[in-house]
Order: C-alpha cells, then structure tokens, then sequence
C-alpha cells in the first residue's frame, strides 16, 4: 500500500491545497491567513514547535527557559480545520511536477511557500563552523547555556590559573543586535546570579569580549545608537572591542587580524546568516547570501506558484538595500502571500509587496536599550520598556506571555536568573561536539 504522504496527503479534499514549508515568522503568518478560507494547507517543519527567535539569546543566557518562547505548531492551528501540520524535513522541490520532497514523502502543491529561514554564515573564518557555537536555533540556545554554565563548574575546581583564565573568558563575535544582546545578558547572568554561586571565582577573573569588524556596533541603527550601546556594555563589565576582524577559531583560542590570540574555550557566533544552503539544489534562482530572487509579489519567476518569504527571500527596498532578515519582514511577507493566493483563487491579480518598517530595537540589559522607532531614536530606560512591550505583544500563547511577564518581573525585582541546569543529556551532547569542553577539570 502507498502511504498518504506519497500520494500528495490524507486530507485530499479537491480544494486548492498549499503547502507551506517552515513554521517561522513567514511560514506560520502565511498559514495563519489562509486559515479559515476554501484551501487546504499543509504547513511542514521539521520541529513541532514555532519559536519566538528574538529572545532565543535569553534562553542560552539562562534568563528564560525554552518552553518560554517556543509554541506547539499543532495547538497554533487546532481550530483551523483547514490546516494539516506535519513533522518532516524538506529536502527537495519539483517545480514541472508540482511536489515537495520531505523526509515523510512527497506532497503535491497547487501553491508552494518556502519559508524555511537561515542558517548560521561564518564566511569562510577558519574553524569557525567547527569550534564556535552558533545562536540561531533552540538547539543552539540550550547547549550553549550548558556550556557557559559548565564552564563555572569546571572552573571552579581548576587549579592551573593558564586553563581557569580560559574557561573564564567568553568571546561573541558579531556586533550587531544578536551579538549585543547575548553579551548584555552574559554579563548580567555573570555580574548578577553566576559569581555569588561561586565564591572561590574572583570577578576580576572573569573576561566578556564582544569582537565586531566593523567601526560601531548595531551598523543598522543610527550611529548614536550604537556608541550608547558600545558605552553601556563597557560600563557592564564587557570588552566591546571594533574594528576587529577574527582570522582563524581554534580549539581554545581566537586568532585576531594582526596576530593577537584570545585565550578563551567559548566562542559565540553572531556574525551573520545567509538562506538555507539547500536551497541551492532546487533549481530556484539563489543570489546574494544564498537568498531566492522573488519578484514584486514575491513569487519566483519562471516558477509558477512558488513563493519565497522571510530569510530566504532576497528582495531589495526602493533604495537598492535588500530587505533585512528579521522577524517583521517575515511576517508581512507571510501575510501578503496568503492574500496574494486568495487573491489568485478568486482571480484576481496580485499585489506587490511592501515593506512597512516598524523600526528596529535592541536591548543592553538591565533598563537600558535603544530603538528606533516611529521615525525616531530612543535609548534608555524608556527604549527598554518599548522593548519589553513590543516582545511580550508579539510572543504566541497567553501561557507563553504571563511566563515571560513573571520571569522578568522575577529578574528585575530579584536579579536572579532561576533558569541555571546543567543537563545530564547535554553534558554528553556538547563533549561528542568538536567544540572546547568544559565538563570537567584537567587533571
């Protein structure tokens, strides 16, 4: 007998059927506004969950845990009759037969909408891949925490001062808003809850390095901005160091441009994303950071009925720049698809995309952030409750928002971060890495 999956799925009602491959920001926005309308949609991940990636650095700094940002796909569409969620892996698309290639068989497609996102680009940095730990998904987020948190373990009990120093240092490479957000929360979950655990640690022992190559950080806020940010991560204890390019990562050391060596057996990149290199196969148009070419309505040309929204899509703004790789982007993309096929459906012509630029916002730590926003710039105190308020509104679930709400509200009236377990899975998860372990001291 041929399974459902390989003849197109089980729910095969002779309605249009799209198939939406990826359940982020584009791909769950996109199925949100085909939901309740006469189509069939089979939204595919390979994870069961939707997780809110503008606060993934918070769970690898122990801030909050993973059930905090992350929502069941299957609970987001469980009145959406119309909706199908399966757990699969994409592996390929047949553009001339109308299918999609998963780990769980073939899907057929009227309409196809490829959001399957980012992955981590180390542009060619020597050892990077190999011994820098990414922060671009769930999985990233939790072995990094165990890893930071291990690192106090093993320190503590290490007597050679040359390998304590080591396991002591943390450098992030990457100056944009990921990377000045996971150094902020670093330092605070070190300076805050981290050393009065361990009293035979010295604070002066302790070293937070944040490398950007570039002159300032957050290069796509305005450059006061980004001095602010560069002068509160300072008064945080963190060496924000510019104009700094990392030759080579190896195991227990950054090389510098110029030949300086940081001792240090954690190094987290944040330095930038490019389009899921799969993609490539496809035989889709990929240009610039492995992005697919979409047109005005964001459709593939030459590939009719085939869409691309969110990272993996490359479009420029009216000034030439391409659409930045964040999370509104995605979700409007997501949206205008799902009307663009409705639209199609009742034979209408589809509209062009654009982007309305709601502004970017980043936060330091403790009541400082900047933003801008409205057409303006904000920094401070009231940037960060624009920056809780906006995070909180956006995050999916109630449960997920009032467990957020009270795990800061926790943070900020206590300064103790509850989210601080060294795994016993993941203990062995990060030694069979071939990454810096610190799950133990040397003998």
């Amino acid at each position: 007998m041929v399974p459902p999956a390989a003849q197109g799925g089980a729910r095969d009602t002779g309605r249009p059927r799209v198939v939406i491959a990826g359940a982020g920001f584009g791909g769950l926005w996109a199925a949100r506004t085909l939901a309740g309308h006469p189509v069939d949609v089979v939204l595919v991940d390979r994870r069961n969950y939707h997780t809110f990636l503008p606060l993934l650095y918070q769970v690898a700094a122990a801030e909050l845990g993973p059930t905090d940002i992350a929502y069941p796909v299957r609970s987001i569409f469980r009145s959406a009759a119309n909706v199908d969620v399966r757990l699969a892996e994409v592996t390929g698309v047949d553009a001339h037969a109308h299918e999609v290639d998963t780990s769980q068989g073939s899907l057929r497609y009227d309409y196809l909408v490829l959001g399957l996102g980012s992955v981590t680009h180390y542009f060619g940095v020597e050892g990077a891949a190999e011994h820098a730990f990414p922060l671009r998904w769930m999985d990233d987020a939790i072995p990094l925490r165990h890893h930071v948190l291990a690192c106090f373990e093993a320190a503590a009990a290490e007597p050679d001062p040359e390998r304590r120093r080591r396991l002591l240092t943390f450098a992030v490479v990457g100056g944009g808003p990921t990377g000045v957000e996971f150094a902020g929360a670093l330092a605070e979950l070190i300076h805050g809850p981290l050393l009065p655990d361990y009293p035979s640690i010295d604070r002066r022992e302790v070293l937070v390095v944040l490398l950007e190559m570039g002159d300032r950080l957050l290069s796509t806020m305005p450059p006061h901005l980004g001095g602010y940010a560069a002068t509160r991560l300072r008064k945080r204890r963190v060496d924000a160091r510019l104009g700094v390019r990392v030759e080579a990562i190896r195991p227990g050391e950054v090389l510098l441009a110029g030949g300086e060596r940081i001792r240090t057996e954690t190094v987290v990149w944040t330095a930038g994303i490019q389009g899921d290199p799969a993609v490539r196969g496809w035989g889709l148009p990929v240009g610039r950071g492995g992005r697919v070419l979409v047109g005005d309505d964001l459709s593939v040309e030459g590939h009719p009925g085939i869409y691309v929204v969110g990272d993996l899509a490359y479009r420029e703004d009216d000034s030439g720049h391409p659409l930045p790789q964040v999370a509104q982007v995605a979700i409007q993309q997501g949206r205008a698809v799902g009307k663009n096929v409705l639209r199609k459906l009742r034979g209408e012509p589809a509209k062009p995309f654009h982007y309305v630029d709601p502004g970017m916002l980043a936060v330091i730590g403790r009541n400082a952030a900047v933003a801008h926003v409205f057409g303006r710039t904000f920094k401070g105190i009231v940037a960060w409750i624009l920056w809780l308020t906006i995070h909180i509104t956006w995050l999916i679930g109630f449960r997920n928002r009032a467990l957020v709400l009270v795990n800061w509200a926790w943070n900020y009236v206590f300064f103790r971060r509850s989210v601080r377990l060294i795994l016993p899975g993941l203990r062995a998860e990060v030694a069979a890495a071939d990454r810096p372990g610190c799950d133990a001291p040397s003998e």
